[in-house]
């Protein structure tokens, strides 16, 4: 847009021909933002506000007399605030190169002035301290003319052709090298050692194989040995061994087949055996029972058979006395005489019947009296019809 100015992020717009700036500086300062200038009466310029670098090489001399060449390298810019920007643009404006010239004079007046009261010894080895204090003393004239350090850094230190510096660190570089030196003789001794150790390791290592193969080799031989004496030997142990194994195997065998006969024979027999035992006992027990009841009933079947044939023979008995030549003494007393002896051999008789016909009593003895026959009323005592004492069966006359 025509008359708007904008300033670029690192710069500083200074805007003069108008009414003053701040505290009376002869123009306005604008950053950050764009400002309308009119073009015929207002005049715009711009201080930069980028860093800067200054270089200082200065020959120095030291408390102890000695020239030192110094070379240091300074970081800086304009400050930000207001008052810097103003100062900085009345001395810079025109001339911004010279920013970087005037603060390498000051830098090297102040070195020159701290190396003056400072050993070389001292400036060596705290370098950082020098340069905090040119840096300190600095600050104070920077910012007079709107500068201010970012950093300061001595880059290197030399005493040219004096050899202070070499003499100085002498006595380092000897120690050092000595330490290197003892360093390095202990590690060449360190080395030897360790091939020394190498060595004798090898040689006890080879000993110890050559101890272990001798051993082994005789350890082989006797193994050959052995096995070579052993061999029949372990030939008839294995013969033994299996034939104490078929031994064993067959009175196993013969142990199993004899469990199998016991199971398979012996115990069905004494079964059948005991079966048959018991059939046996219980068959001969029916037999006597059966036996008891039979001879019970022949008995009685016999002596009724016997009863019922007694009339027979008695009447067969008096058939043989009708033709016969009898003489009755006493009447009808002789008379009941004969019958009775005529019924007492017909008892006589039939007794003799029933034992021939195995008519035992029970105990094995013969009827007792009192059996059947007598039961029925019967004597078994002969009567001799003459009165007499019983002679017998009676006779034809």
């Amino acid at each position: 847009m025509f008359g708007y100015r904008v300033p670029a992020p690192d710069e500083a717009m200074l805007i003069s021909g108008g009414r003053r700036g701040l505290g009376g500086a002869p123009f306005r300062v604008v950053t950050g933002h764009g400002k309308f200038v009119l073009p015929i009466f207002r005049k715009t310029r711009f201080l930069t506000l980028s860093m800067c670098e200054a270089e200082v090489t200065e020959t120095c001399v030291t408390k102890q007399g000695i020239t030192l060449h110094v070379r240091a390298v300074i970081a800086f810019k304009v400050g930000n605030d207001t008052e810097s920007i103003v100062n900085a643009g009345q001395r810079f404006l025109s001339d911004q190169e010279q920013m970087s010239v005037l603060t390498g004079r000051i830098f090297a007046g102040h070195l020159r002035a701290i190396i003056g009261s400072m050993t070389v010894e001292e400036i060596v080895t705290e370098r950082q301290k020098l340069a905090a204090e040119v840096l300190d003393t600095s600050k104070t004239e920077m910012a007079k003319i709107g500068l201010i350090v970012d950093s300061f850094q001595i880059q290197s230190i030399d005493d040219g052709d004096t050899g202070y510096i070499d003499a100085m660190s002498a006595p380092h570089k000897a120690a050092i090298q000595r330490q290197a030196q003892i360093a390095q003789a202990q590690a060449t001794q360190a080395s030897v050692e360790a091939e020394q150790v190498a060595a004798r390791n090898q040689a006890e290592y080879a000993r110890q194989t050559a101890i272990v193969k001798a051993e082994y080799s005789a350890e082989v031989d006797r193994a050959q040995a052995m096995a070579a004496q052993a061999g029949p030997l372990a030939q008839a142990h294995a013969q033994q061994e299996v034939l104490a194994a078929q031994t064993e195997l067959a009175q196993r065998a013969a142990q199993l087949r004899q469990e199998q006969l016991v199971a398979e024979v012996v115990k069905p027999a004494e079964a059948e055996a005991e079966r048959i035992k018991v059939l046996a006992v219980a068959d001969a027990e029916r037999m006597k029972i059966q036996a008891e009841a039979a001879a019970s009933h022949d008995r009685v079947a016999l002596d009724r058979m016997l009863i019922d044939q007694l009339p027979l023979i008695v009447k067969e008995a008096a058939g043989g006395l009708a033709g016969a030549n009898v003489n009755v003494l006493n009447g009808a007393d002789g008379l009941g005489e004969i019958a009775a002896g005529l019924v007492a051999q017909g008892l006589t008789i039939l007794d003799s019947v029933r034992q021939n016909l195995g008519g035992q009593n029970p105990e094995g003895g013969a009827a007792k009296a009192g059996g059947p026959l007598e039961l029925a009323g019967y004597s078994r005592t002969p009567v001799d019809v003459d009165g007499d004492e019983p002679k017998g069966a009676p006779s034809a006359g």
